[in-house]
């Protein structure tokens, strides 16, 4: 098994036993790892991968979005939502106009919910 088969196992396992917790904070890890990678992508004018990196940060807004359960959640989903519906409008933005300002307003929410969660 060569170096990269290897990795990806124990990414693949890592994943699969990870709690929901764990889970939640590896999403947001990967969002403000895609949005720092898209900073650099913009700051290269690589209109390519800017495209990629954010729109793989909203693929995991969204499925933030999916999963929030309003029945026990109530008011606290319902603000999780608008946050993250709030911050996938801010990356279409950030996406059309290649605007740095824009993703590090988003990758700042996205550390601050990241920080709280990990207190929980």
């Amino acid at each position: 098994m060569n170096q990269a088969n290897a990795y990806n196992a124990y990414k693949n396992n890592e994943i699969m036993s990870a709690s929901q917790s764990k889970l939640i904070l590896m999403l947001y890890d990967g969002a403000i790892k895609y949005l720092k990678l898209a900073e650099i992508a913009i700051s290269e004018k690589k209109i390519e991968k800017t495209n990629e990196n954010l729109k793989k940060a909203q693929d995991i807004l969204a499925e933030f979005m999916s999963t929030l359960n309003f029945r026990e959640g109530g008011e606290i989903a319902e603000n999780l939502y608008s946050l993250y519906e709030y911050m996938y409008q801010r990356l279409i933005r950030a996406n059309i106009d290649k605007d740095t300002a824009i993703v590090l307003e988003v990758r700042g929410y996205l550390e601050e919910l990241r920080e709280t969660w990990a207190k929980i």
